[in-house]
């Protein structure tokens, strides 16, 4: 039987002894008063200020559990409310602890600490930095120490409704991005799903690729219209086929420009990064844009910032990008074309759309949705004759 490990934060209120310390419930002790849950060893972390209190905590735990093994683990937080410094605290400790799967169960006990506190040890505990489940104790009634406590284990497959609702969420983007068309190919079908789970998880760069005419621009808007659906972007969806600017005209519609930067600059104009911020932007063609402004595409990636032609301020923006191409940018890499380090970047995901050519079995869906379409329009029924559907 595998030995039981809690992970806890000192509780600064909560596990303050009082006078009638035997009789007030207070988290952590109540741990081990626990008739039905022998810990083995409790890791109790405490801020530098409160070792007197950690100390006490653990004293009095001995004398309800003398058989745990009972540490205490001193993290300086310049401000238990900061997230990055309780984050980076608890993490740091952690690189260095040697867990043992195989001979230990792991709890973290999320009633005591600070917001962030509790908020930090849910992040590391489900991102499995802490291979454990999550422990919630309170109080059941006063003059009780004892209290109760409940354990979550953050495996969400295991927990069918759940599992079930996100299996509908998926099935939901995907008919959204498939615009309701049933389609019966295999491979489009398969790369549909993916996408419909990247453009929600992920706010990386996306990069579509096929021929001229397979729907990167319609593809993208519907990436856009979902994750508004979804609340997970703010801002509008904007759009450039970059084959149409070259230099000082690419370099303005996408960062903007000053009055005065070029010849014909009479006025200030933000550009599409600006336009994009809290949203996405869809650059279609992107093997087309120019080095230079590559290489300000990469900063404005990495860092959120650029620079508008002829400006020495720094503009930001918070955008998604979406690219499209038709070319082989791997090969224009290699040819000096294409910057490596920016192709890298907006490739993280990739999907290659397949053409209706390569899929003739979804011909007849894509014809039914047309039908479909026209006729709610025009307000007028349309349908194709047997011989008239065979022929097309």
């Amino acid at each position: 039987m595998k030995k039981t490990v809690v992970f806890g934060f000192l509780g600064t209120n909560l596990d303050q002894p009082g006078r009638a310390k035997w009789s007030k419930w207070r988290p952590t002790v109540s741990l081990g008063q626990q008739e039905d849950l022998m810990v083995a060893r409790y890791e109790l972390f405490y801020d530098v200020p409160y070792q007197k209190l950690a100390s006490s905590v653990r004293e009095d735990f001995l004398q309800v559990s003398p058989e745990t093994e009972f540490n205490t683990h001193q993290i300086r937080l310049r401000d238990p409310w900061d997230f990055q410094t309780v984050y980076s605290g608890i993490f740091d400790f952690l690189k260095t602890y040697k867990f043992d799967t195989d001979n230990e169960e792991y709890l973290v006990h999320i009633t005591t600490g600070t917001h962030v506190i509790q908020i930090c040890l849910f992040l590391l505990t489900e991102s499995r930095h802490i291979p454990g489940k999550i422990l919630q104790t309170q109080m059941q009634k006063y003059g009780d120490p004892t209290g109760t406590y409940t354990i979550i284990d953050l495996d969400l497959s295991k927990y069918d409704m759940i599992a079930e609702r996100f299996h509908q969420e998926q099935k939901e983007g995907v008919h959204f991005l498939k615009s309701g068309i049933e389609t019966k190919n295999p491979v489009f079908n398969t790369m549909i799903r993916e996408l419909a789970t990247v453009s929600i998880k992920s706010k990386s760069p996306i990069l579509l690729t096929g021929d001229t005419g397979v729907g990167k621009t319609k593809m993208a808007r519907l990436i856009y219209d979902w994750k508004k659906q979804q609340r997970m972007v703010s801002g509008s969806f904007v759009e450039l086929n970059c084959a149409t600017l070259r230099g000082d005209a690419c370099m303005s519609a996408l960062f903007g420009h000053v009055k005065g930067a070029f010849t014909g600059a009479v006025n200030h104009r933000e550009g599409l990064l600006k336009a994009a911020d809290g949203g996405l932007l869809f650059l279609d063609e992107i093997g087309e844009l120019g080095l230079d402004e590559q290489a300000m595409l990469l900063r404005a990636l990495e860092e959120k910032r650029f620079y508008p032609l002829g400006s020495d301020v720094e503009s930001k923006s918070d955008f998604q990008l979406i690219c499209g191409t038709n070319k082989n940018l791997s090969a224009m890499v290699k040819e000096g074309k294409f910057r490596e380090d920016l192709l890298a970047r907006i490739q993280l995901w990739s999907f290659k759309i397949p053409s209706l050519k390569e899929r003739p079995e979804d011909i007849e869906p894509n014809l039914d949705y047309e039908l479909q379409q026209v006729s709610v329009n025009t307000g007028t029924q349309f349908s194709f004759n047997k011989e008239a559907r065979e022929k097309f």
